[in-house]
């Protein structure tokens, strides 16, 4: 007796039929579809030029002379008369200290000076009435003499006791911290009630007078800027929030790089120029020029395995093949090379990510320009120069 097939069998033999036709399609079409896409590229003309750029530095505008003020004795702190950002006046009185101990100080530098004129007082009288016995012959010389000696040790006593006063008088006065110029106050550093000792910074002042921009150069362009130093309107000052450009004169040059940004500390005189203390400033400075560089697009450029290079156009054959350059900067949306392209070559200026070696390309055909003839007979629109395919 013949089996029949169930019904479970014959359904899965009925879907395997279809998937097997479809499967011999797709392998038919990969077949005669399997070439690479003919790609649309923007194309621009190598040209040899001179380049003189410049680069901006973040600078922030300061005093020339900024002060940090402190007591000449240490103390007590107990009044602060002048807040941030205040002016001062010469001769201002700034801080106090507590002088109560200076002043006893004082007093008692006072009372050992009176005691030294009385004793030198006294040492002159002795030395009067030895003078008129020894003319009358009743002592010898020789006690005159020591009298005499006597005299002399009493007045420079006295000398040395009178200065030491002067000195605790003045130890009294620095009790008061006074502005030694006139000027803004741009930091505080110690408040009322804090024990501080001498020389500790309790205010800090910016004078009145010129004002410096102050950046921080790299050490591979310290030398440029060390070559402009002392120059008259050397480099240009841009202040935030403004377009016109200030002229200014490199003024100093750090001997040292910071031991922590590895930067070098540069200043620039702006003159009289109408800015703020802190204010935000860019310090433009002119690069010198350099010949046969060439000046690419940015999108014309791309990495592979860290190194640079771009895409040159065959124009008889309409493929492109990878080069290496050499980038030595940039200047705003251009790339600046010195090796790797040379003047009248072809380089793709976009579609760069989307292509690979040897690939056919063709040129872009921008809808709005003329048509003209390139290599094959092919019309396409006429290669933007250098400066249209940015």
């Amino acid at each position: 007796m013949q089996n029949v097939p169930t019904r479970p069998k014959r359904l899965a033999i009925g879907l395997v039929a279809p998937l097997m036709v479809a499967a011999l399609l797709v392998g038919c079409n990969r077949g005669a579809g399997g070439d690479e896409p003919i790609r649309a590229v923007r194309t621009a003309v190598v040209e040899s030029s001179n380049v003189s750029g410049q680069q901006e530095f973040a600078a922030e505008v300061r005093a020339r002379t900024e002060s940090r003020l402190g007591f000449r004795v240490g103390g007590k702190l107990v009044r602060r008369h002048v807040e941030l950002g205040e002016s001062v006046r010469v001769g201002q009185v700034l801080a106090q200290l507590d002088a109560q101990d200076l002043r006893l100080g004082q007093e008692a530098a006072q009372a050992t000076l009176a005691a030294a004129k009385v004793n030198l007082e006294l040492m002159e009288a002795e030395f009067r009435r030895f003078k008129e016995l020894r003319e009358q012959g009743f002592i010898s010389g020789m006690e005159l003499d020591r009298r005499e000696a006597a005299l002399k040790a009493a007045r420079a006593q006295a000398e040395q006791v009178r200065a030491q006063a002067n000195v605790q008088g003045n130890q009294t006065s620095y009790a008061t911290l006074q502005a030694d110029a006139p000027g803004v106050v741009t930091g505080v550093d110690a408040e009322p009630g804090a024990v501080v000792a001498a020389g500790m910074p309790i205010l800090r002042l910016a004078h009145d007078g010129p004002r410096d921009v102050v950046f921080a150069v790299p050490e591979d362009r310290v030398a440029l800027v060390r070559a402009l130093l002392g120059r008259r309107e050397a480099v240009q000052v841009r202040l935030w929030g403004q377009v016109d450009l200030l002229p200014a004169t490199i003024r100093e040059v750090a001997a040292a790089a910071d031991p922590t940004t590895r930067t070098f500390a540069v200043k620039a005189d702006i003159g009289a120029a109408p800015v703020r203390l802190g204010q935000t400033a860019s310090v433009v400075v002119r690069l010198p020029a350099v010949d046969g560089v060439i000046r690419l697009p940015l999108s014309a450029v791309f990495e592979l395995q860290g190194k640079s290079h771009v895409w040159l156009l065959e124009r008889n054959a309409m493929t492109v093949r990878q080069r290496r350059v050499q980038v030595v900067g940039a200047d705003g949306n251009d790339v600046l090379v010195t090796d790797g392209v040379l003047p009248g070559q072809v380089v793709v200026t976009a579609g760069v990510h989307a292509l690979a070696p040897g690939q056919k390309v063709k040129l872009y055909i921008d809808p709005a320009a003329p048509a003209v003839a390139v290599p094959g007979g092919r019309p396409a629109s006429a290669a933007p120069a250098a400066s249209d395919a940015r």
